[in-house]
């Protein structure tokens, strides 16, 4: 899938490179390029994951919380971990626990690291950033954003959405997106918020649900031209004013 919108990717003052192996396909902004060091831990990453589904085929396409074995590998057992607490299959973690795994690997060596991963964000930060939201075909779309701080990293910044990208949804939300310490976690809970909103009239319900999910710190909804937020989450608009952090 062609993701044109890495174009507008240009975090200041760092280096951005891209890491694809098999189906990963990350883009890394940081103080200098890891290239080798990032490919490195995604390549020890699949193949801890491809041969845990080889023995365990059910893992790849549960849809429901699973335990992992003893023996399972990180990603897998931080999948599993993401999964139970979002109460969702684990492969809905798979790309922010990757994007969170490489990120924390990244951080030993820059100071500063963010890890894209389709719609997952790992972000350690040292400066006020602003990540935008795309959100398919509503009038919102790449207009909002969220301001994250130095003080929040490292931060996991994931969105799912039932309009955008490939990923199941069984709700209708142009973009569910959630922030929590843990980008795995991030991941499972925006699959869990984006599956509860299947019309706008869901949307505080859907939030009042995900932040009381233990380590979501916030979390945000746009469907058409209406959103909410909820938590530590101070919503922008994109090269305006700072707006309300619950929306219509």
């Amino acid at each position: 899938m062609r993701r044109e919108y890495r174009k507008l990717i240009r975090p200041e003052g760092l280096v951005s490179f891209a890491v694809r192996h098999l189906e990963t396909d990350l883009h890394i902004s940081a103080e200098r390029d890891l290239h080798d060091i990032a490919r490195a831990r995604v390549r020890e990453l699949r193949k801890g994951l491809d041969g845990y589904i080889r023995e365990h085929p059910a893992f790849l396409e549960s849809l429901t919380p699973l335990d992992a074995s003893e023996d399972a590998p990180e990603s897998v057992r931080v999948m599993c971990e993401a999964g139970k607490a979002a109460g969702v299959g684990p492969m809905a973690a798979v790309a922010g626990a990757f994007a969170g795994l490489v990120g924390r690997a990244l951080v030993e060596r820059s100071r500063e690291v963010i890890v894209e991963n389709g719609g997952d964000v790992f972000v350690a930060t040292a400066h006020e950033r602003v990540a935008a939201v795309h959100a398919g075909e509503s009038p919102l779309s790449g207009k909002l954003g969220i301001r994250l701080s130095p003080g929040d990293s490292p931060l996991g910044v994931c969105t799912s959405s039932a309009t955008v990208g490939h990923s199941l949804s069984l709700g209708r939300a142009d973009a569910a997106t959630v922030l929590a310490p843990s980008c795995a976690l991030a991941d499972a809970a925006a699959t869990a918020l984006g599956n509860r909103v299947k019309g706008k009239e869901d949307i505080e319900a859907a939030l009042e649900w995900v932040a009381n999910v233990e380590g979501v710190t916030g979390a945000a909804v746009i469907l058409g031209d209406a959103f909410g937020a909820r938590g530590k989450v101070e919503l922008v608009e994109l090269g305006g004013e700072q707006l309300r952090r619950r929306g219509t």
